[in-house]
């Protein structure tokens, strides 16, 4: 596998598009596998003085405002995920990444889990079932870990399970073994520009399979289920229903798979709520397409936690049980957790202003039973125009939005922070954010 990856990287002239996480793992790689390649790092931040980097005669830097503009001067462009190339005049079949030079030599051993929500928690229960039960893989992508820092740990059988970005997906020219796709929302149009160019990226996952291949999506997203019937998929189509007959559906209580019940909707599991329900349907399925016992994958769900920062409890403080949410970054995450959690009290919301759109939101929430809606901005302080100003509060930043939560919410109930919005107005990360309310709760 390695040595198949440098022998598309050696004899070109590389960047590194980005130096995050990934760009560092993709400079460590290159530079042990073809130590004498020269490199440049684009970035609009200098890292010439990073110590990783700052004592390489072959290695060169581009920073500044006009980072972007010469893109085309390069014959292979390693991109992280994060930087959008929306509007930049770059020759495409110039961009690559760790996912697409994996999925060039290693894809039919790769699992690729997307969709606006749910991505993180079922690709991690998904690599569980696989992990605990005999199936050689790894957990890298979107989810944390990039894909090269793991890559000297592995050999040619193992599996690859790997949560996959909009922003990973929009650039590659394949597809994984396994594919999937939870949902089609609104997200990320700072990134991509508009909702069709988001909608396209996340189909990559199935646009380049073949019909040795398999493509699993839940059928009741409507947006979801338009967008699969018009592509010319050529893979095996598997589809998930919590309302209708599909290849893996519930009815009554019961969930059917190959026309056979397999397990009950009452089976005991610690994540919560009907949309963790769909992703644990999915996970069997994908258990199944490895031959893992129908017991044993039950036994795996059964006993799988809830992941950190995904209506995660943190505990009691002076009689109110807190818990954090900050992976809720689109309204249609924080009211499936609304929906899933009982006894909350207050939500803390809002965040940075991306574009998409809140229509119904508003009206949801008043409908929900909270008592204390604390707004933050910017989306927190547009919603709640439109909230009740008797149970609303308006927070200038999450300090005094904890603050106020101590003094409103009701002893023995629950105060949530779940933003329905991306962090970045003050945090560099959901992670950040909800590192900072912990500690504003018990500090």
């Amino acid at each position: 596998m390695i040595d198949k990856i440098v022998n598309i990287l050696k004899d070109k002239k590389l960047a590194i598009l980005g130096f995050g996480r990934e760009g560092k793992t993709s400079y460590q790689f290159i530079r042990k596998y073809l130590p004498n390649s020269k490199i440049t790092i684009i970035d609009e931040v200098d890292y010439s003085n990073d110590e990783l980097v700052k004592n390489d005669s072959n290695t060169s830097f581009i920073y500044g405002d006009n980072y972007l503009d010469n893109l085309n001067d390069y014959d292979l462009i390693l991109k992280t995920p994060g930087i959008s190339l929306f509007g930049i005049d770059v020759d495409m079949n110039k961009i690559t990444s760790q996912l697409e030079l994996l999925l060039e030599v290693h894809r039919d051993h790769m699992i690729g889990i997307t969709g606006t929500k749910g991505k993180s928690t079922t690709t991690t229960l998904a690599y569980s079932i696989l992990n605990e039960n005999g199936i050689k893989s790894v957990l890298v992508g979107n989810i944390g870990t990039p894909a090269f820092s793991m890559i000297e740990e592995v050999d040619d059988d193992t599996y690859f399970v790997v949560e996959m970005s909009s922003h990973q997906l929009e650039t590659l020219n394949h597809s994984p073994h396994i594919g999937v796709i939870l949902n089609l929302f609104q997200d990320h149009l700072d990134h991509t520009g508009s909702i069709e160019a988001y909608h396209n990226a996340k189909m990559n996952m199935f646009r380049y399979q073949d019909s040795n291949d398999y493509a699993i999506y839940y059928k009741d997203n409507e947006t979801l289920n338009d967008r699969v019937g018009n592509l010319d998929i050529k893979s095996t189509k598997i589809s998930v229903s919590t309302s209708d007959i599909a290849d893996i559906y519930l009815k009554d209580n019961n969930v059917y798979y190959n026309g056979n019940i397999v397990f009950n909707k009452d089976l005991k599991r610690n994540v919560l709520g009907d949309h963790n329900f769909i992703n644990i349907m999915v996970c069997f399925v994908i258990g199944r397409l490895f031959n893992i016992s129908e017991s044993d994958i039950l036994k795996t769900i059964s006993n799988f936690k809830p992941l950190q920062y995904r209506m995660e409890n943190l505990g009691e403080f002076e009689g109110v049980y807190y818990y954090v949410d900050t992976l809720a970054t689109i309204p249609e995450a924080t009211l499936a957790t609304i929906s899933a959690i009982e006894n909350i009290d207050t939500l803390i919301f809002g965040g940075l202003d991306r574009g998409i759109s809140y229509e119904g939101f508003a009206d949801k929430l008043i409908n929900s039973g909270i008592n204390n809606f604390i707004c933050m901005p910017k989306t927190g302080y547009d919603i709640g125009k439109d909230l009740p100003k008797e149970k609303t509060y308006f927070a200038e930043d999450l300090k005094t939005a904890v603050e106020i939560a101590k003094k409103v919410t009701a002893k023995g109930k629950i105060c949530i922070l779940s933003p329905a919005a991306a962090s970045y107005e003050y945090f560099k990360n959901y992670a950040e954010k909800g590192d900072k309310y912990r500690e504003y709760i018990f500090n």
